[in-house]
């Protein structure tokens, strides 16, 4: 073989390796330049219909927000997590949005708390964290306590 074949030989076999490496799931991969409008989830495995609707409706809640692009909902035991995208050209007024949401969901759910975020790292947890809830050897308890983990980083961020 040439020297040219040799180095192209390399070269394909460096692509497929550092191919293989890649560990996040084709949604989280995705989750920063279009809109994945992930379902809305509870750490149950198997939530109750009061639930999923308590989720479905913070969804919609924070989807009928103008400014707001794309929302993910995971409700854990004692908090609900609302992570959300903001259109580019409303990204000046992030504060504001973040404090209306709050304020709506507040209102309209008054016996839940929660965590609002429109940091894309908390996001793009918040996919991941969705993405390892459909494996069925991923505990309630180990996504609790992610949930918690991720909920912190948002405390830690503000």
């Amino acid at each position: 073989m040439t020297n040219h074949k040799r180095i192209f030989v390399l070269f394909i076999l460096m692509l497929l390796v550092l191919a293989g490496c890649e560990d996040s799931s084709p949604s989280s991969r995705t989750a920063l330049f279009k809109k994945v409008d992930p379902a809305p989830l509870t750490i149950t495995k198997n939530p109750d219909q009061l639930e999923q609707i308590l989720v479905d409706q913070v969804k919609e809640e924070a989807s009928s927000v103008k400014s707001i692009y794309d929302v993910a909902v995971i409700k854990g035991e004692k908090e609900i997590l609302v992570a959300y995208k903001v259109k580019h050209m409303s990204r000046f007024r992030m504060k504001g949005i973040e404090s209306d949401l709050n304020k709506i969901l507040s209102d309209k759910f008054p016996d839940h708390t929660f965590t609002v975020s429109s940091d894309y790292k908390i996001f793009l947890e918040a996919i991941r964290l969705g993405d390892k809830m459909k494996k069925p050897d991923f505990s309630e308890k180990k996504a609790d306590k992610q949930l918690k983990k991720i909920i912190s980083l948002t405390n830690e961020l503000t």
